[in-house]
């Protein structure tokens, strides 16, 4: 993005681009967007756009690592009660499926094997610290950090938009939810405690 101050109309236009592009897309995947029809549904231009986010790629990687932000800041872990950030991240998958099937996408036509992104480019210190605390402490199994946090991770994806098997929604019946929160704390209480 250029290096200066957006003005309130600028800021509004650059977070139209984001909002649109966002659902392109979790939609169509980094090589089925198209930039036409983002510029279109947010009301602006291909010179506007480029000048924010230089390209199709950097557009993608704003909204992508915007995407890990957000679920980092709006779900932090608590190694202490892994069981409970699973179900909140659960929730989080309720709320915003678009984010996983960005991670999806990415994970399909960027990284087919190893880590979804370098790990420099993301915050993981903070959580991979805190299950070692916890580990230290007694009260989550011992392993690799980074292990244990995708093995929970992955548990709370049981039913998100990139299961195998099932995807829930958020117009399910709240009944239904509450089962799978109660089965997904209870598995991963279990299979976090230590040996």
């Amino acid at each position: 993005m250029a290096d200066q101050p957006l003005t309130s109309r600028g800021a509004a236009t650059y977070q139209r681009i984001l909002d649109v592009a966002t659902q392109e897309f979790a939609e169509y995947g980094i090589a089925g967007a198209r930039i036409e029809r983002i510029v279109a549904a947010a009301r602006t231009n291909k010179a506007q756009l480029y000048a924010y986010f230089g390209n199709k790629e950097g557009l993608f990687d704003a909204i992508f690592f915007g995407s890990l932000d957000r679920i980092m800041d709006v779900v932090p872990i608590d190694a202490t009660d892994l069981a409970d950030w699973a179900v909140r991240l659960y929730d989080e998958y309720l709320r915003r499926p678009d984010l996983i099937r960005l991670a999806t996408w990415a994970r399909l036509e960027r990284r087919p094997a190893g880590h979804l992104v370098e790990i420099r480019e993301l915050r993981y210190d903070a959580k991979l610290r805190a299950i070692a605390d916890a580990q230290a402490a007694g009260l989550v199994r011992r392993g690799d950090p980074f292990d244990v946090m995708a093995m929970v991770i992955a548990m709370s994806m049981a039913w998100s938009p990139v299961s195998n098997v099932y995807a829930a929604t958020a117009e399910e019946p709240a009944e239904l939810h509450e089962q799978r929160r109660a089965l997904l704390r209870e598995s991963v209480r279990r299979a976090m405690l230590p040996a």
